[in-house]
């Protein structure tokens, strides 16, 4: 086998299945049109406000609802078929996208309404991100889910790099309406893929009977399992403040670096772009410790610092492919190790405390960085996510958070049969 046979074999080795293969292609068109919801929104919300104070709040509430509601969430995903679950939830969020282009439409959208449907989107994401990557489990089999896990953190990652610079120019073209009704349509294709898979060719693992103190088992599950917590806690750290440099940059490009919006969306995929890189990189990889975790947040945490000091648009871009590698290589390298550690009947609750924190940090770091950023610049705001990441990588290095890393094999237990016919 030729090095470039070899190289696509192993690492796209999961398409092979012919569900894999519907999901990862419905998910790249749709995901590539929730970007351009999440970019127009914030571009929306400064076009109103010109305010960093605003964008951390559309965050707050982007978010919030993820950090109420992830445990239960996760409780859902695990007592559910999550095929018909991510049919209810993906419906709902079309409709979410068409209500936003309505308001899009009016001469003067009313910021409490983009606010009220950014929480109801939060609301969606709550139920979609568990039972969705729970999903991804169920649709190859257990020797191939790292690849599986991997490939689905490039797809998302690929979306952020088509999905900005589509919004920057829809935006700049047709308006903020006809940008959200494109992302309705898209959700088209996500849909049809569920609704065409084969149920018989699913590797289910065992759903969570109804008993009393689920939720808090979960908790407690996680905070026993060493390969699950110290990423968690991470996470936590990193999604909190450094994460949150998405906040940030809009007012980083056009205070700082003298861009527009257009630069914005040319930036941030830029920094797709090495997200992409990280995660094929990941992907490759057949084992990872919780060092390594520690060793990207650290490689993140850098990169952000050498981004708050570029002079200008000519070095902020290089740099923004660092931050984008270091960024996915940590979200990838920690998502793998808590998604294939964890008991397959817990894995649900585990995704949606992953989620959580990660996710439903944003709330938190959001409001915080905006307010930096609103008092000191954007340059503190971003440099603040750099020392919070740097921190939490040397404190996943050490030896003191509780025992000497070890490998976790990428290839996951057999936790799960093959549906019945």
């Amino acid at each position: 086998m030729s090095p470039i046979r070899r190289f696509t074999h192993d690492t796209f080795r999961s398409l092979r299945h012919r569900n894999f293969r519907l999901f990862f292609g419905g998910q790249l068109v749709s995901q590539v049109g929730n970007w351009l919801t999440l970019v127009t929104q914030v571009l929306l919300v400064l076009r109103i406000t010109d305010s960093a104070l605003a964008l951390g709040l559309l965050a707050a509430a982007q978010f919030g609802p993820v950090l109420l509601l992830g445990p239960f969430a996760g409780l859902v995903a695990d007592r559910s078929d999550k095929r018909r679950l991510l049919l209810i939830v993906q419906s709902l969020a079309m409709l979410q996208s068409f209500a936003l282009a309505a308001l899009a439409f009016l001469p003067e959208p009313p910021l409490a309404g983009i606010f009220a449907i950014a929480v109801l989107g939060g609301v969606t994401v709550a139920f979609d991100n568990p039972a969705r990557r729970a999903f991804v489990v169920e649709m190859v089999p257990p020797a191939e889910i790292n690849n599986a896990v991997s490939l689905n953190s490039a797809l998302m990652t690929s979306s952020r790099v088509i999905g900005p610079a589509l919004a920057g120019l829809l935006v700049s073209t047709v308006g903020f309406g006809w940008t959200f009704v494109a992302d309705g349509v898209s959700y088209v294709a996500v849909l049809a893929a569920l609704l065409a898979m084969r149920s018989t060719e699913l590797h289910r693992g065992p759903v969570t009977p109804r008993a009393k103190g689920q939720v808090r088992e979960g908790l407690r599950y996680a905070r026993r399992t060493p390969d699950v917590w110290a990423p968690l806690v991470m996470m936590a750290v990193v999604g909190t403040l450094a994460f949150n440099f998405q906040t940030v940059l809009p007012l980083f490009v056009t205070r700082d670096l003298g861009g527009d919006e257009t630069v914005f969306t040319i930036l941030f995929s830029v920094v797709s772009v090495g997200s992409l890189v990280g995660a094929l990189a990941v992907a490759r990889r057949t084992t990872m410790d919780v060092r390594g975790v520690g060793v990207s947040a650290v490689v993140f945490g850098v990169s952000m610092g050498l981004l708050a000091l570029a002079p200008n648009l000519a070095v902020a871009m290089p740099i923004g492919v660092l931050v984008g590698f270091g960024s996915i290589g940590f979200l990838t390298a920690s998502t793998a190790i808590v998604q294939l550690r964890a008991d397959a009947a817990m894995r649900g609750r585990v995704l949606a405390l992953q989620a959580m924190v990660f996710l439903g940090s944003t709330p938190i770091g959001g409001p915080i960085l905006g307010w930096i950023t609103q008092q000191l610049g954007a340059r503190w705001g971003i440099v603040v996510g750099a020392v919070a990441a740097v921190g939490a990588g040397l404190w996943g290095m050490s030896p003191a958070r509780g025992g000497t890393p070890r490998d976790v094999g990428l290839t996951a237990p057999d936790t799960a049969e093959p549906a019945p016919a």
